[in-house]
């Protein structure tokens, strides 16, 4: 049986951010990718936003984590030419009673450690983007965004250049801790077997289903998976912003909002569906509810202009009746398997925390 130190389930962002971190410091890595590339399913189908930190509860890892993340992140893109923009976002307004809450809304991203948002009249936001309509905003200057598939290949090449690997259409099918290392069977194309030192488990909507497989880890410690599909829009008019512009939150998410690629085109959501299957379609017809809340902060938006774009899936950990859930890191002392660290519930923010979380992985590993 071949011997490895380190196994990293999962080629998304964070797989890659994890395996980047451990092959960085001399370990040998070989990443186990069930699809045909990297970053093929969730790390491909999100906002591409780095989020600034604002709305996650305090103390929280998203909030933690994201902070720090963004921080990294913005610091790795300089250093490794990875395109990006910190364009900023500005949270509005656009009733009485939406204003009130703009000042609690800085108070809790001030308290998560974000810094330098500003609240803004409402000449002072549309002298930022006239074709905005609002009664108030609040700046988040620390908000961007980046290409997500340029900043994965800088991951995968520096993993390659530390003598790292990666192996796709390789799935794995069932692992077994086993005196001091863990046994893993993988299948695919090219069947293998392979013992490791470190099994580290980031596949993302995938990672409850492939805990359930590692022989010993307790099925308590496993999360149920939910699934809840954002359907987006992009818009065939050209949308005159240059910052992202987010509505003040609403119960159960935060509405749906504008943000930009690299190239400048806009698009539109979420538009939430908790579903029972993974199906990336976009119904059109889901357009219909987006125009009255788009022209609430972009009145020009003309008819017609929508148009299916993209969806992507979040891997929820909580029902849709909980609001909000947090990452969960679980290492041996959690669940008392030796070399094994679960990922779970690796949602947005995970593009911006991702090596905000490779770190917090390696500092698990040598604690």
């Amino acid at each position: 049986m071949e011997k490895v130190d380190c196994v990293v389930v999962g080629a998304g962002v964070v797989g890659l951010a994890i395996a980047r971190q451990l092959a960085g410091t001399g370990r040998e890595v070989i990443v186990l990718e069930a699809a045909e590339d990297i970053g093929t399913v969730t790390s491909s189908r999100n906002s591409e936003v780095i989020h600034a930190g604002i709305y996650y509860k305090a103390g929280s890892l998203m909030a933690r984590f994201c902070v720090s993340g963004k921080r990294m992140l913005y610091r790795y893109c300089d250093e490794h030419g990875v395109p990006y923009r910190n364009c900023g976002k500005l949270i509005v307004a656009t009733s009485a009673a939406e204003t009130e809450k703009l000042q609690g809304i800085r108070a809790h991203a001030e308290a998560n450690g974000v810094e330098g948002m500003r609240l803004l009249t409402t000449s002072e936001a549309q002298a930022l983007e006239p074709a905005l309509a609002c009664e108030a905003a609040l700046l988040s200057p620390s908000t961007g965004i980046l290409d997500s598939h340029a900043y994965m290949l800088s991951l995968r090449g520096e993993i390659e250049d530390a003598g790292g690997a990666l192996a796709f259409h390789t799935p794995l099918l069932r692992a077994r801790a086993a005196g001091g290392v863990i046994e893993i069977e993988a299948g695919g194309e090219q069947p293998m077997t392979l013992a490791c030192r470190l099994l580290i488990n980031a596949a993302g909507l995938d990672a409850p289903a492939v805990a359930r497989r590692i022989e010993g880890m307790p099925p308590s410690h496993v999360p149920t998976a939910y699934l809840a599909k954002g359907n987006y829009f992009s818009c065939s008019a050209k949308a005159p912003f240059t910052r992202l512009i987010y509505p003040v939150p609403e119960p159960g998410g935060l509405g749906v909002h504008l943000t930009l690629d690299m190239a400048g085109q806009a698009r539109f959501g979420p538009d939430v569906e908790w579903v029972d299957r993974i199906d990336y379609t976009v119904d059109p017809a889901r357009a219909d509810r987006f125009y009255p809340a788009i022209r609430r902060y972009w009145p020009a938006l003309p008819d017609g202009a929508l148009m299916p774009s993209y969806s992507g899936i979040r891997p929820k950990i909580v029902p849709p009746a909980i609001a909000s859930q947090d990452f969960v890191i679980q290492g041996p002392r959690d669940h008392g398997v030796d070399g094994l660290i679960n990922l779970f519930g690796i949602e947005s923010p995970g593009l911006t925390s991702s090596l905000a979380i490779a770190a917090h992985v390696g500092e698990l590993i040598t604690s």
